[in-house]
């Protein structure tokens, strides 16, 4: 009679990582956090600065995401333009200062921000959101996002655009 040696369970794979934030939208009281947190971004060039007097104005444009008494860990703005005289289109979106702290940069919180901004969008009835970004657009791309020209964006907001920054345009239809 042979006898064997029980051999222990394998370990069970982890547990899907499951967000330690909630994304929610900004009140004007998170203004300074808001000015806070693009700050570092800020200073390498990749937003433009803005007062926290224009956060706490512009407040109901931002998402924010946030883990239990934590500050902020990201912001993104959605600036909605209506058709213009003219223009063969509906409403549409324009995403910008969006930022993510550095420490929690590569966890899932710009995703996060990203998903309940186009469900936003739309909720809101968007035909299209556009960005400009300094950087990759890594993000964006894989939320289907696509490179696209100036022409289709709203003029206001493409006139408003430094042209020193070298930005590159992103479009997502709706």
């Amino acid at each position: 009679m042979i006898t064997a040696t029980p051999r222990p369970a394998p370990p069970l794979p982890p547990a899907p990582f499951a967000p330690t934030h909630s994304v929610r939208p900004a009140h004007p009281q998170d203004a300074a956090a808001l000015a806070g947190l693009s700050r570092p971004f800020v200073r390498s060039g990749s937003l433009r600065e803005r007062p926290a007097s224009l956060y706490a104005a512009r407040a109901a444009d931002f998402l924010v995401a946030q883990a239990p008494g934590s500050p902020l860990e990201g912001c993104v703005g959605l600036r909605v333009y209506p058709p213009g005289p003219g223009e063969g289109r509906g409403s549409v979106g324009v995403v910008y200062n969006f930022c993510v702290a550095a420490h929690r940069q590569g966890c899932g919180v710009g995703a996060g921000l990203l998903r309940a901004l186009l469900a936003t969008a739309r909720a809101r009835s968007l035909d299209a959101l556009f960005t400009a970004t300094t950087g990759g657009g890594d993000l964006f791309l894989r939320h289907g996002f696509a490179t696209t020209t100036a022409r289709p964006a709203p003029s206001s907001w493409v006139e408003s655009l430094d042209p020193r920054r070298d930005a590159r345009i992103l479009a997502k239809i709706l």
